[in-house]
C-alpha cells in the first residue's frame, strides 16, 4: 500500500477489528502487496536451512504468504486478530489446511506452542501495527518461546530516515484491483509514531480508515531482540535480498534463538 519498491513493507497486514470488518471482503482487490514473491522467495530459504519445524505468520491476514509458502509443502500456521480476515483466507484454496490461531500476537503462547516453530515471521509492516515500546517488547519476548533452538524470526520495517523525508505525505497507492486508493501518511515524531490515513472509492463510494503504526531503528529493534534472547544474523535492504544501504527505506532484519 506504500510508494515503496514491490518487495517493501505494505500496510497494514492486519488490522484492528473495525478496519479489517470493514475492508476484508476487498482487501486483496484495495490494498494486498500486488508482488509477495519475493517475500515467498526468502522465507522459503530461510526454512530450507533451519532446524525443522512449523512456520508462524504473525498477523496472517487473508493469507497472500501463507499461502504460497503452505503450496510449497511447507507446515505454515498464521496468527490474526481478525476473524474476518482470517475467514477470506480460509475461503481460498489450501485455506482449509492451514491453522490458523486467533488472538494477539504479542502475547505468550500458549503451552503447546512453545518450543514449536522453526520460523516465525511478521510481513508487511505488520510489527509495526504494535504501536507502543511494550507491546514489540512482548512481541519479542513471545516470538522467543515460539521458536525452537536454531529456529528464526523475520520481520521488515520502514527505516525511521526514509519515514522522514520519502515516506510522509499524500499519494496515491497502486492496486492490484479496481478501485482508487489515497494514503496520507503524517508522522508524530514526539511520540516515534506515524499514522496513515486511506481513502479508499469504490463504486463511487468513498471509505476511510485511519491506522497507527509504531516505527523503530534497527539499533531499538536488536536491543529488543537482546532482551528476548535472540540475536541478529542477518540484515538486507529488502526481501530481494539487496544490501542495506544509505539509501534503503526499509529493510528486513533476521533474528536467531541460539541453540
Amino acid at each position: 500500500m506504500s510508494a515503496l519498491p514491490d518487495d517493501a513493507p505494505s500496510e497494514p497486514a492486519c488490522a484492528e477489528p473495525a478496519y479489517a470488518a470493514l475492508f476484508a471482503a476487498r482487501y486483496d482487490d484495495w490494498l494486498a502487496a500486488p508482488n509477495s514473491d519475493a517475500t515467498v522467495e526468502f522465507l522459503a530459504s530461510i526454512a530450507e536451512q533451519g532446524p525443522p519445524g512449523p512456520l508462524l505468520e504473525l498477523g496472517s491476514g487473508t493469507g497472500r504468504v501463507v499461502l504460497p509458502l503452505a503450496a510449497r509443502g511447507l507446515t505454515v500456521e498464521g496468527l490474526d486478530a481478525s476473524p474476518e480476515m482470517t475467514a477470506r483466507l480460509r475461503a481460498k484454496p489450501g485455506g482449509d489446511n492451514v491453522r490458523v490461531t486467533l488472538g494477539d500476537f504479542s502475547a505468550p503462547p500458549q503451552p503447546p506452542d512453545v518450543g514449536r516453530h522453526a520460523l516465525v515471521y511478521a510481513a508487511g509492516g505488520t510489527f509495526a501495527e504494535l504501536d507502543t515500546q511494550a507491546a514489540q517488547r512482548r512481541c519479542f519476548a513471545s516470538v522467543a518461546q515460539r521458536l525452537r533452538p536454531g529456529g528464526t524470526f523475520v520481520l521488515d520495517s520502514h527505516l525511521p530516515e526514509a519515514l522522514a523525508t520519502v515516506g510522509k505525505g499524500t499519494q496515491p497507492v497502486p492496486t492490484p484491483g479496481d478501485g482508487f486508493v489515497l494514503r496520507t501518511r503524517i508522522l508524530h515524531p514526539a511520540h516515534q509514531r506515524y499514522t496513515s490515513d486511506y481513502l479508499v472509492l469504490d463504486d463511487g463510494r468513498m471509505r476511510h480508515v485511519r491506522v497507527s503504526f509504531r516505527y523503530s531503528s534497527p539499533g531499538e529493534l536488536d536491543l529488543l531482540a537482546e532482551f528476548a534472547g535472540l540475536r541478529l544474523v542477518r540484515r538486507t535492504g529488502g526481501w530481494s535480498g539487496r544490501p542495506l544501504t544509505d539509501t534503503s527505506t526499509h529493510h528486513v532484519s533476521v533474528y536467531e534463538l541460539p541453540a
